[in-house]
């Protein structure tokens, strides 16, 4: 007896440092991703920049009329701006000076004028534009050994320097990564989740308070929920498919627009939601809805008034953590066409758009080192949006949870 028991303990033992070990184990993986992911991504949030000063009421007068335009950038491209910012950067570099800085620089020296007008009354204007391509990357070591050179000799002058990109944040997608943004693809992802959560939330809990509350226990309703359990489990491509099938071929202008994706997405995620929900909603006692009908309540009012306050955290909980799973899926959106270069964020539900992780797939597929870069950035950004989902499922639990 002795020895068995001595052999029970120690397979405990066993079993219990096992199951710690794997928890470490898995802990340490997690710190690694995350670690390599901002190590990554910090570069991403940086960019190649030319400090130098530019005249302003010098060879060319910029009138301060022209910021009051319905274009302001289109008449400062009238004036002269980008031929007074090129013939700045050959004054500061020397001849061909112009070609070391990025095509959309006077784009940023007009956008600092129009946000800030007072800047015509100074002679000069101290800048810090972006760098072009291939100055970036021979900042980073690579292209021709005359650019780095040049690159070398300009970054220990500090007239070249890795600056943060705030920009980064507000513009939308490029050819040039020293010029590309994430808000197009932010807010392309944002209007999806916005319709999935419109469509599927709604439908998938009425589903789950009919077959738990009304719907009679036959085959038909055994079918339904194999059948529902069974779509929770479809690979997302298939539901890409189904869009692509049925949505595009009823709506074949609004390729790549916001609302396809969300109903394409929104049949991923209802199946996920009317499960989640009807668990919450087993979860709620009978005993609460035995003490509402004794006090004259009808049906109606146990459901609504009783039953489904009570179960709502649950179902919250469950249909955020199936809209995070939603804002990372790739495969559905691509097969509704949502892989369009998109140079400006969508203005509504039925314009073109981009979302996160299809501007991550495309980044990652561009030779540029500089896009590789913007891919961790990218990644970060989506990494943080769906802690930010995950922790409001986890604050609506604890703040609406109810025990018994």
């Amino acid at each position: 007896m002795n020895a068995g028991l001595r052999r029970r303990y120690i397979a405990d033992a066993a079993f219990r440092w096992a199951g710690l070990g794997a928890v470490v184990f898995s802990g340490l993986i997690l710190v690694f991703l995350l670690g390599a992911m901002a190590s990554n991504g910090i570069a991403g949030f940086q960019r190649s920049e030319l400090k130098l000063t530019a005249p302003i009421n010098g060879a060319i007068l910029i009138d301060p009329a022209r910021l009051a335009q319905p274009d302001p950038i289109g008449g400062l491209e009238a004036a002269g701006l980008p031929t007074l910012v090129d013939s700045a950067a050959d004054r500061a570099f020397g001849p061909g000076g112009a070609d070391l800085l990025a095509e959309t620089a006077w784009r940023e020296v007009g956008a600092q004028l129009i946000e800030n007008p007072t800047l015509l009354g100074k002679e000069t204007l101290e800048l810090s534009l972006p760098a072009s391509d291939d100055l970036a990357n021979a900042q980073r070591g690579g292209g021709e050994p005359a650019l780095r050179a040049v690159a070398q000799k300009l970054v220990a002058e500090k007239r070249l320097v890795r600056a943060f990109d705030s920009g980064f944040l507000v513009r939308s997608d490029a050819t040039s990564p020293q010029s590309v943004g994430i808000w197009g693809a932010l807010k392309g992802s944002m209007m999806t989740m916005l319709v999935t959560l419109l469509l599927a939330f709604p439908i998938g809990v009425l589903s789950a308070l009919y077959l738990e509350e009304y719907a009679k226990h036959n085959r038909w309703t055994e079918l339904i929920e194999i059948s529902i359990n069974n779509l929770a489990a479809v690979p997302s491509i298939i539901f890409g498919l189904l869009g692509l099938a049925v949505f595009l071929a009823a709506f074949p202008n609004l390729r790549s627009a916001p609302l396809i994706g969300g109903m394409t997405l929104a049949l991923m995620t209802m199946p996920v939601i009317v499960i989640s929900g009807r668990n919450a909603i087993k979860a709620v006692p009978p005993s609460i809805r035995d003490a509402a009908l004794a006090m004259g309540a009808s049906p109606v009012q146990v459901v609504f008034h009783h039953v489904l306050p009570l179960a709502l955290p649950g179902i919250l909980t469950g249909t955020i953590i199936g809209m995070a799973r939603a804002l990372g899926e790739t495969a559905p959106l691509l097969m509704i066409g949502m892989r369009a270069f998109v140079a400006s964020p969508p203005s509504d539900f039925t314009s073109p758009s981009s979302v996160l992780p299809v501007q991550i797939f495309l980044w990652s597929d561009e030779i540029d080192r500089g896009f590789i870069e913007r891919t961790s950035a990218a990644i970060v950004v989506l990494l943080i949006f769906l802690l930010v989902m995950n922790g409001s499922a986890i604050y609506l639990r604890n703040r609406f949870e109810k025990r018994w």
